[in-house]
């Protein structure tokens, strides 16, 4: 635990070992301005209290074998005013000391291997923070882009760090720059992370050698029976 100054978080992890190892986690945490109530399993979320919404969200994906949550969000809603609750008792019995700050690092890159004029997807992916959460921004060409910008909650790591990774859907364009940008309570200024459409090109150079070399021995070889035939007419 980091401080009781304004974030309380409740986190249980659990071992299981069969064949295979896997973590299970459950965070419940909340601030006087935030809360969160989420599911995971071996560093991925799989369900989520979305307060915004007011709804429980499955965020496993399509492929994934379907997992429900009975009466997720109501528990969620119970356990944010317990929280709430605890947080208040711990600032007056602490005297609400400031909360440490870690500060956040990121780092930026595609899904898949970059194609002019093909879809694709930036991640760019901020860990390392205390407290949660960050805000992530994203531009193109200096310009703020919003449309295909998504965001997880935040995902707690073993040092009691957090992470959270944020996507952009986009088509990448010859000379295209994109830019992904944090903010933490940590930092006097925002992180910025660069990234410029690069498209890598086949090497041709050793085909290049060898044909410069095949064409090199073959002018050699016409060459040596040219110089050949004129020594015999000259006997």
């Amino acid at each position: 635990m980091k401080g009781f100054g304004t974030v309380l978080v409740l986190s249980c992890l659990l071992c299981v070992e069969a064949l295979i190892m896997h973590e299970d986690i459950y965070i419940s945490g909340c601030s006087d301005t935030d809360a969160e109530n989420m599911y995971g399993l071996d560093g991925e979320v799989m369900a989520y209290a979305d307060f915004t919404k007011q709804k429980a969200v499955n965020a496993l994906p399509p492929f994934a074998d379907p997992i429900t949550y009975p009466g997720l969000y109501e528990s969620a809603l119970a356990n944010r005013e317990v929280c709430r609750g605890n947080l208040a008792v711990s600032i007056k019995a602490y005297k609400n000391p400031p909360t440490t700050l870690d500060t956040p690092h990121s780092i930026i890159y595609t899904r898949d291997d970059v194609e002019l004029g093909v879809e694709n997807t930036l991640i760019c992916h901020v860990t390392g923070f205390f407290p949660a959460p960050v805000t992530v921004w994203w531009t193109r060409n200096g310009e703020n882009v919003t449309e295909g910008v998504s965001i997880n909650i935040p995902y707690l790591n073993k040092d009691s760090t957090f992470n959270q990774v944020s996507r952009l859907t986009f088509t990448p364009g010859e000379g295209d720059i994109y830019s992904c940008s944090v903010q933490h309570r940590s930092l006097t200024e925002p992180l910025t992370r660069i990234w410029d459409v690069e498209v890598s090109v086949p090497s041709v150079g050793p085909a290049v050698f060898c044909g410069v070399g095949l064409t090199v021995g073959l002018l050699g070889v016409a060459a040596g029976t040219f110089f050949l035939i004129k020594g015999n007419e000259c006997n």
